[in-house]
């Protein structure tokens, strides 16, 4: 009875019905794992980009089995993910992915293994699919883009820069905008250049002009002169980006003057002011001369308006190159603007180099005395100084010019001054007008008087000797005569203005 109760146990561990359910389930999904990896491994190719299946015949077909997954605990499986990661990283080491060729259609990774020349020749980097080359990207609107164009990744705007660059523009002189035909073809002309380089400008170009045109109609405005001036500008910005400009000694840029400085002055100097100009005549052709105008207004713009009556009313559109105060090119913008227009600080030895050289130059003696001066004593002249602009004109041996300006003493009416702020700004005065400061920016907005410019006789010097300058009794007696030279005119252009604003 013992021998038969001592054997019993021993037969129910070698019949494997009786194993427990746990341990019977635990080899059984051992088993599938195994099949389910050799399976895997046999399917899967080992050259980056090989997605051909191998023939029947050279791979045997795996056991049909239960997934690993679905029958092991997660515990299990977890373990046969790493000892699989294991065995693959063992097999095939991990290289650089990129770049990864693509081999024939017709050749499996199977074949390949068995020759492994060829397999190297024609793949020089292999990968394994665990560790395939990903595009990088690096944020979630750009994967999704790279993920949709195969891995691509979108230019830079430095890329796409350089490409435009790269490209070869279309020459446009000066000479294809005076052969065109109309004023739209020299804007099309110079335009070309651009539309290489920025695709859809000329599309632009015809739209904004076609809007151009119907405002200049709605305003009773010539449309050629409209599509010239687009034209010009767009030459003009052709000009700056190939630097094909010059500029003097002194700073003087006459492509900015002509297409920025004089344009932008033009509406007040034609429509606000309506300037009269007389006495053009007197100015001559050529040469260096000196011109002497009064000075008032506030804001001094009257010498503005003067360079561009010279420069329009002249026959030879001659620039005036003009003399002005240390504070114009100390302020900001202002100073640039002044110099690329024509300006020059205010000083003899500057004078005299342009007058030498045959420039016509604009000087205004009275300086902020003249400008700041109460509205009760408009047209009253101040002292010129010390006539230093005589004796810079004797030693030139250029004429002076006398030049009366009607006008400007009612642009800005100065009915006070505010000394404790000047000091504080360092200006020379602070205004008070009737607009301003009681209108704020309104105030800025100048009165439309009218205006009268005439240039007087020129006042001869070439008789005079060069060493006369030195002469202190001879500049005086000429600056009073050239003072009140313009101060008799003066009167007799008040005497025949009919209203200050017509």
């Amino acid at each position: 009875m013992a021998e038969t109760q001592a054997s019993q146990p021993s037969s129910r561990r070698a019949t494997p019905a009786r194993m427990p359910v746990a341990r019977r389930g635990s080899v059984a999904a051992g088993a599938a794992r195994a099949g389910g990896e050799r399976a895997r491994r046999r399917s899967t190719p080992l050259i980056a980009g090989s997605e051909q299946a191998p023939p029947t015949s050279a791979v045997p077909s795996a056991p049909s089995v239960p997934s690993a997954r679905t029958s092991a605990p997660k515990a299990t499986a977890k373990a046969g993910s790493a000892a699989t990661t294991k065995r693959a990283a063992t097999k095939a080491p991990r290289v650089d992915p990129t770049p990864a060729t693509t081999p024939e259609p017709s050749t499996t990774a199977y074949e390949k293994l068995e020759n492994p020349s060829e397999a190297t020749a024609s793949a020089p980097k292999q990968v394994t699919p665990r560790h395939r080359p990903q595009p990088t990207v690096t944020s979630g609107p750009s994967r999704k883009a790279a993920a949709k164009s195969g891995g691509r990744t979108r230019p830079t705007r430095a890329e796409i820069a350089a490409r435009r660059a790269s490209r070869p523009l279309k020459a446009v002189t000066d000479a294809d905008l005076a052969t065109a035909a109309t004023p739209a073809e020299a804007v099309h002309a110079a335009a070309a250049a651009s539309t290489q380089v920025v695709p859809g400008v000329e599309e632009f170009l015809k739209v904004a002009i076609s809007t151009l045109r119907v405002a200049a109609t709605a305003a009773g405005i010539d449309p050629a002169d409209i599509e010239d001036q687009v034209a010009r500008t767009l030459a003009y910005v052709r000009r700056r980006i190939a630097g094909d400009f010059t500029v003097d000694d002194f700073g003087f840029d006459a492509d900015f003057t002509d297409h920025i400085a004089l344009p932008l002055l033009r509406p007040l100097y034609r429509t606000w002011f309506r300037v009269e100009v007389r006495g053009i005549e007197n100015i001559p052709a050529t040469g260096g001369a000196l011109i002497v105008a009064n000075h008032s207004g506030t804001v001094a713009m009257d010498s503005l308006m003067t360079q561009v009556a010279v420069h329009d009313e002249h026959p030879q559109h001659r620039y005036l190159r003009m003399l002005g105060a240390d504070l114009v090119f100390q302020t900001p913008f202002l100073g640039t603007f002044a110099r690329r227009s024509g300006s020059t600080v205010a000083s003899n030895p500057d004078a005299e180099r342009l007058l030498t050289s045959g420039e016509l130059v604009g000087v205004w003696p009275e300086g902020f005395k003249g400008v700041g001066k109460p509205f009760k004593e408009r047209y009253k002249l101040q002292r010129f100084g010390r006539g230093g602009f005589v004796s810079a004109a004797i030693k030139s041996q250029v004429p002076i010019i006398p030049c009366s300006i009607v006008g400007a003493e009612e642009i800005y009416p100065l009915v006070g001054n505010i000394p404790s702020l000047a000091r504080l700004l360092g200006m020379p005065y602070v205004p008070i007008t009737p607009t301003f400061p009681l209108l704020g920016p309104l105030g800025l907005i100048p009165l439309p008087s009218k205006w009268i410019i005439e240039f007087g006789r020129p006042v001869d010097t070439a008789s005079l000797d060069p060493a006369a300058a030195d002469d202190p009794m001879l500049v005086f007696d000429l600056t009073d005569q050239i003072r009140e030279t313009i101060q008799q005119t003066l009167y007799a252009l008040l005497m025949q203005r009919r209203s200050v604003f017509f």
